[in-house]
């Protein structure tokens, strides 16, 4: 993962794609703030694959909400510069599951896990987090496998 952001970096810097470079660069910042935070903590001193698709993942919600509300704002000028960057950020994520994929994983961790009541959430939301990791909204995964559970 960090091979590919460190070449899309330089391909951008040789391109002159100053909005594209941007982003990559705020991609490392927040992966750098990350590591520090665990040097601080005593933990490694480096952030895994999954680590940084968690990162990234953030990163979009974060841009998807602040465009949300520059639109509302009526300020389209910055909305569309979020949603560039969340273009740019997203090439760096797994494709995102569809509406009957996600229901497909959650059955299958439901029974996989023997999960039946809702104090098994915790353990399948677990296991969806392992499997799936950045291809998925854990916020809107929630409340579906309480639905299921509960």
């Amino acid at each position: 993962m960090r091979e590919k952001l460190a070449s899309a970096l330089k391909e951008a810097m040789k391109a002159k794609e100053a909005a594209r470079l941007s982003t990559l660069r705020l991609i490392n910042a927040a992966i750098k703030d990350r590591e520090i935070a665990l040097r601080g903590a005593g933990d490694g001193a480096t952030v895994g694959d999954a680590e940084i698709l968690a990162i990234l993942g953030k990163m979009v919600k974060q841009r998807q909400e602040s465009a949300r509300a520059y639109e509302e704002g009526g300020r389209l000028e910055l909305a569309e510069k979020e949603l560039a960057e969340v273009a740019v950020i997203e090439e760096f994520l797994p494709r995102q599951l569809s509406p009957e994929e996600v229901e497909a994983a959650i059955t299958a961790a439901i029974e996989k896990l023997g999960a039946n009541s809702i104090r098994d959430m915790g353990r399948v939301m677990a296991e969806l987090k392992a499997a799936h990791t950045g291809q998925m909204d854990f916020g809107a995964v929630g409340p579906m496998v309480k639905a299921r559970l509960g």
